[in-house]
């Protein structure tokens, strides 16, 4: 599970704690009966955790202390607490499969489901992936529920799309609610509109969530346009605070996106000489991680570029398993979320285009930062989204312990 095993012996404890480095590490305890429950942690000082854990005991400390119980250790070092994180999750996982979510502290990421099984498809917010095989469509992560019900409301306020979660059967003598009272709601429930109606303006919502609201901005500027060409100037302006109303329901973190399409790769530091670590993402799914060595090898001369490229196919950065369960997948983003809303985190993120294609010439700068610590690039646009978002929440994000 661990990439090093080492056996503890009490009376020899000293030579075991001089080989053991001082870096971070994931690392794992157990005694002599191999079914016996093992201490699980990540650490960022290897050396002195095993020693407060495994040290004769001071006098009357309550410290913890398991010198007399522990016969065998496994470890890997990280580069970093992404890294750490991940590979956290995944011991525990293996080991707690019925509690690992709670020695995690894991907080599912909140999404918007845009629920298309239903025949009259509706969009709420979501913590909880129920298949991953039927028409529905998902979007995020947000930071917080919170944000994620503000986005949703603000954007379903510039449609007519129900917001209700009745099981519809359309009957003329259904008297309706107070959206379709205010004119906010085709109202399928009495037959206010045609299905084919309703069916095309679930597709104009789908747009504004699939582009991040461009679809709509893209719709009214070219009728404000046409409005001020007929120097209908009282439209045009109406429209042109509409269009302001849209950019302001529409800003949103660069990470929150239909979730398969939600790809790229997170550049963080490496516990491997001359290399950083490369997490590829694909469908929200975190791939394990990849060294990549930042000076090239002796006597093969090559782009930076084309070496990010050979290294990030998909044989090359052990991609994530297309058939991963929902679970999985929310645990995936769980951890992208806690890492990526941090007001301040070690590391870069980059996402692939419509077309899965990953900014390589911005990529091979954020390599060049990550290696030699220097501070993120930052986009304006993105940082200003992010922090919008994170303003709206109240929810503190908690991490596992450590030392």
């Amino acid at each position: 599970m661990l990439s090093e095993s080492l056996e503890f012996h009490p009376e020899r404890d000293a030579g075991l704690f001089a080989a053991v480095p001082a870096a971070p590490a994931v690392f794992l305890l157990r005694g002599e009966d191999p079914q016996s429950e093992p201490y699980v942690s990540k650490t960022t000082n290897l050396k002195r955790r095993l020693e407060r854990l495994l040290a004769p005991p001071e006098e009357r400390s309550r410290r913890l202390n398991l010198r007399d119980r522990v016969r065998h250790i496994e470890y890997t070092l990280t580069g970093s607490d992404f890294e750490s994180g991940l590979r956290l999750y995944r011991a525990l996982r293996t080991l707690f499969p019925k509690t690992y979510r709670d020695k995690l502290r894991l907080r599912l990421a909140p999404l918007v489901k845009f629920n298309l099984d239903n025949p009259y498809p509706r969009a709420y917010v979501t913590q909880r992936i129920s298949s991953l095989r039927g028409k529905s469509v998902y979007y995020g992560p947000f930071p917080t529920r919170v944000a994620a019900e503000k986005f949703l409301n603000d954007a379903l306020d510039l449609f007519k799309m129900r917001r209700c979660d009745f099981d519809l059967h359309p009957d003329p003598a259904f008297p309706g609610c107070i959206y379709s009272e205010m004119k906010m709601c085709l109202a399928p429930c009495f037959k206010g509109c045609s299905d084919e109606e309703y069916r095309v303006e679930v597709g104009r919502v789908r747009a504004f969530l699939d582009t991040g609201g461009q679809s709509l901005v893209r719709e009214l500027a070219e009728q404000r346009e046409q409005a001020s060409a007929s120097l209908e100037f009282e439209q045009a302006a109406g429209l042109h605070a509409r269009l302001e109303k849209i950019s302001a329901a529409a800003r949103l973190p660069e990470v929150v996106r239909r979730l398969d399409v939600l790809a790229g790769v997170v550049v963080q530091p490496s516990a491997e000489k001359d290399s950083v670590a490369l997490f590829r993402f694909q469908s929200g799914l975190l791939a394990a991680p990849l060294n990549f060595p930042v000076p090239p090898a002796e006597g093969k001369p090559q782009s930076m570029e084309s070496r990010l490229q050979e290294a990030l196919e998909p044989r090359g950065a052990a991609a994530p398993a297309l058939r991963a369960s929902a679970a999985e997948l929310m645990e995936h983003l769980a951890i992208l979320k806690r890492w990526y809303y941090r007001s301040a985190k070690l590391g870069e993120i980059f996402f692939a285009d419509e077309r899965g294609e990953l900014p390589l010439r911005r990529l091979v700068r954020g390599v060049s930062r990550v290696f030699r610590g220097e501070k993120a690039e930052v986009d304006s646009t993105s940082s200003a989204a992010r922090e919008y978002w994170l303003a709206r929440t109240r929810e503190p994000e908690t991490a596992p312990p450590e030392e």
